[in-house]
């Protein structure tokens, strides 16, 4: 029996719209689509009717498959000769662990391809209003994942390099630990009061998003009972959203929307 393929697609942020037109059409093709919980739902209905739909989302207290579950799946289907689409949120070589699942089919011998998505490191502030660089403002940004503790005895993250390198700061997957985040940036050197916004939801029609400090907006974020999936971006690059670039949130299918379709659980 042939061997299938499997592709490793990045669906985008949060607006189904923003899918490559590649991702699109494999995920037509697919015999199996593998899926993760910050997708856009609305693209499973582009799957064909007979394709195998797997729900392997993961929640930040609960994984529903383990990822050595997910990439023993994604083999299993591929040696059946079965073409997988592995539909992860964002880009899935950024914090999407693309990475490990190549690995696993190199390891097996499954032919593979990795289709890149449009990040919500940078298309969720886009959706806020926040532009990531902007002339004479900021000429870089840093995206770190928010998951690791800070506090922890060794650190990845070089904070006192990201508190200084100027630009914006883009912190993914921060919301439990964005108190402890922004005080080693602080203590690190980051001025306190650096302009900060906090996005839930963003590039969805539930995007909501608050401006603070970088001292403040760890407690803005528990006051406004900010939830998972939620992006922090620090820098004088924010206050661009109050200047008139914040465009989606005056869109008016937004609002209705919101009203229509609940929030995602």
């Amino acid at each position: 029996m042939k061997t299938g393929n499997v592709y490793l697609v990045g669906a985008g942020p949060g607006d189904p719209d923003l899918i490559t037109r590649k991702g699109a059409r494999l995920l037509r093709q697919a015999d199996v689509v593998v899926y993760d919980r910050l997708i856009p739902f609305e693209l499973l209905e582009e799957a064909r009717p007979d394709a195998e739909l797997i729900n392997a989302g993961k929640q930040p207290t609960r994984h529903r498959l383990a990822q050595t579950d997910i990439n023993v799946l994604l083999i299993e289907r591929a040696l059946k000769g079965k073409d997988v689409v592995r539909l992860k949120g964002g880009d899935p070589f950024i914090f999407g662990r693309g990475g490990e699942e190549a690995l696993a089919c190199r390891e097996f011998g499954i032919p593979f391809e990795v289709v890149p998505g449009v990040s919500s490191a940078f298309a969720v502030p886009a959706y806020a209003g926040i532009p990531l660089t902007q002339r004479g403002i900021s000429s870089a940004f840093t995206v770190i994942a928010g998951y690791e503790d800070p506090a922890k005895s060794v650190s990845s993250i070089n904070y006192e390099a990201v508190a200084n390198i100027g630009g914006a700061i883009v912190i993914l997957m921060g919301v439990k630990n964005l108190p402890a985040i922004t005080q080693q940036l602080i203590e690190q050197g980051l001025d306190a009061n650096t302009p900060a916004a906090v996005i839930e939801w963003g590039a969805t029609a539930h995007q909501r998003a608050f401006i603070g400090t970088a001292e403040r907006i760890a407690a803005i974020a528990r006051q406004t009972e900010i939830m998972p999936p939620a992006i922090t971006v620090i820098g004088e690059v924010v206050r661009l959203r109050e200047a008139g670039v914040a465009w989606f949130d005056l869109l008016p299918t937004t609002v209705i929307d919101r009203e229509l379709n609940p929030a995602p659980a």
